[in-house]
């Protein structure tokens, strides 16, 4: 292999790895019109289990919810989805006013919150 060749397949490695990183970091953006004042308690949602974020895996959004039978249900992509009990976080502090998902498409839902009760 030449040093040509060496460097251009150096160079679309870098690029191909350059467009996975912009591409993940716009599936993970935040909602439009989102409070950055926010996401210090967002980044502080932790996948039950784990100290793995649940906001650096998924997109963690407001949302709305209810209760089905003996289980909870979001609103997700216009979809009510379950809610599996071991990914409730049992977080009182919800400053968001609303439930909050986070989710993704392969994953499913990795994290909820209720809404904080009054």
């Amino acid at each position: 292999m030449t040093l040509l060749q060496i460097r251009v397949r150096s160079i679309a490695r870098g690029v191909a790895v350059l467009a996975l990183a912009l591409a993940s970091a716009a599936a993970a953006q935040p909602p439009p019109n989102a409070d950055p004042a926010l996401a210090p308690w967002y980044r502080s949602l932790l996948q039950p289990g784990t100290t793995i974020s649940c906001c650096s895996l998924a997109d963690c959004r407001a949302t709305e919810y209810r209760t089905k039978s003996d289980h909870y249900e979001a609103l997700v992509g216009g979809n009510w989805l379950p809610v599996p009990p071991e990914k409730i976080l049992q977080r009182t502090d919800n400053p968001t006013g609303h439930a909050v998902v986070c989710w993704t498409p392969q994953r499913g839902i990795m994290c909820f919150v209720r809404a904080t009760e009054s």
